[in-house]
């Protein structure tokens, strides 16, 4: 590749470090611009995605659901955002950051608001599967065009702040959720679970607005970035697109093992966050607490605990640049966290300290799994392979949430479920450290 004269230029005159703290001005100014307004959206999804574990407090007494038909909600969302992920992040490449965000939160905002009418089961089911088809691409669309501004060294640093995202949202779930679910419920004669579901959905609405003034599509349409930015910014990113050796057309993505051994991965890993995100209400009910706000209350303590964790246990990954061990350590060590939530006669302070160190190690393996595959996969076909990692690995959300439910309903606890979760952690460490062990001695023979 041939580097432009004025970058020869600044190269030839300008020492590392000085050129080191330019890239980091740089960098900190596409963060200051991007990460913000994404971060906010992604924390509007998480929450409009997993209210329904607090809903379920009084939604499964005014609907009569068992634990199993409340799963089965949970599950009819997954189904209908693994059958339009992929096709959505196609569209993202095709049409463009801003007008595919904007569609996806437009969308879903209308499908949450909606939830204030749902009298029926079927009405329910109905609306979680559409607010799957509307929301699908979101998460796997940020990580590709995260590729557009960041480099591969600097992107799992990025990708913590969207996962600190799924803390912050527990914990501003957990803030209003109980408040307006008590406070407001049988005004205009509406529950109080239908209130929460359609306030916290309502900002999704107007944050697809903005996202479509505010959002820019890739670099060299950004006015907010000098000329020379521009040139630097590209030359990062170009430096970073050495050829991988993987093909990356999605016909050769899906025959390209590599795909099946990371989507595996996600699969484990988004079943350990699913049982966070769903079910942690009824676990903090199961160690002794009642009252519904102070359920809220308390599901904040371990997911404002991870928002810190997870950006600093990231920050290391990114800073040392390793992978696996970190991965492996944050693995290893929710499965023993949730293992030991098994224990009889704990007491609340172990329990909830148990459960603040599993959220928060299972918060932190996620950016660190997002900054490899999309490592792998570039190219013009990279949104198609990262979605389809995802896609596959993300249908554990039409397999555990039920499961778990099953487990519950049919034992009266959630041990069986502790237990299923950190075999899956273990083995995701297992095929993780594999499949890095094996890039690695592929790179040094190709030296």
């Amino acid at each position: 590749m041939t580097t432009p004269t004025s970058a020869r230029t600044v190269s030839s005159s300008t020492s590392p470090t000085a050129l080191d703290s330019a890239d980091d001005r740089l960098f900190r100014k596409v963060t200051l611009r991007i990460i913000p307004f994404l971060f906010i959206c992604y924390v509007v999804a998480i929450l409009d995605r997993n209210n329904i574990g607090f809903a379920q407090l009084q939604m499964k007494h005014d609907l009569s659901l068992t634990d199993a038909m409340y799963s089965l909600g949970a599950v009819f969302f997954f189904c209908g955002y693994v059958l339009f992920e992929v096709p959505s992040n196609m569209l993202l490449h095709r049409f463009g950051a801003r007008k595919t965000f904007s569609r996806i939160m437009l969308l879903w905002g209308g499908a949450s608001v909606l939830m204030v009418c749902v009298s029926t089961t079927t009405q329910f089911y109905i609306l979680r599967f559409l607010l799957g088809v509307f929301e699908a691409g979101f998460f796997p669309g940020i990580v590709f065009y995260l590729t557009f501004w960041y480099p591969a060294r600097r992107r799992s640093g990025a990708l913590s702040v969207f996962y600190a995202g799924v803390a912050v949202a527990g914990v501003l779930g957990g803030l209003v959720s109980g408040w307006i679910m008590r406070g407001m419920d049988g005004a205009l004669g509406v529950h109080g679970w239908q209130w929460m579901l359609a306030i916290e959905g309502a900002p999704a609405v107007i944050l697809g607005v903005v996202a479509f003034f505010y959002l820019k599509d890739n670099p060299s349409v950004a006015s907010w970035l000098s000329a020379g930015e521009k040139r630097r910014l590209q030359d990062a990113l170009a430096a970073d697109s050495k050829p991988s050796g993987h093909s990356h057309s999605l016909l050769a993505a899906l025959g390209n093992p590599y795909v099946y051994v990371f989507a595996f991965v996600y699969f484990c890993l988004t079943s350990a966050i699913l049982l966070l995100l769903f079910w942690m209400p009824t676990m903090i009910k199961d160690f002794g607490v009642q009252d519904i706000v102070q359920i809220s209350l308390y599901s904040a303590i371990p997911n404002a605990i991870g928002a810190v964790g997870v950006i600093v246990i990231a920050r290391s990954s990114d800073r040392r640049n390793e992978r696996k061990w970190h991965f492996v350590l944050c693995g290893i060590g929710a499965a023993i966290s949730l293992t030991l939530l098994t224990t009889h006669n704990l007491s609340f302070s172990a329990a909830m300290g148990l459960l603040t160190a599993a959220a928060v190690l299972v918060y932190a393996a996620h950016p660190i799994f997002w900054s490899v595959p999309a490592t792998f996969f570039r190219g013009p076909n990279a949104a198609a392979s990262i979605a389809l990692v995802s896609s596959i690995g993300v249908s554990s959300g039409t397999i555990t949430p039920y499961l778990i439910g099953l487990i519950k309903t049919y034992t009266g606890t959630m041990s069986n479920a502790f237990y299923f979760i950190a075999v899956l952690l273990v083995f995701a460490c297992v095929a993780m450290a594999l499949a890095l062990r094996s890039e690695g001695k592929s790179r040094a023979a190709t030296q």
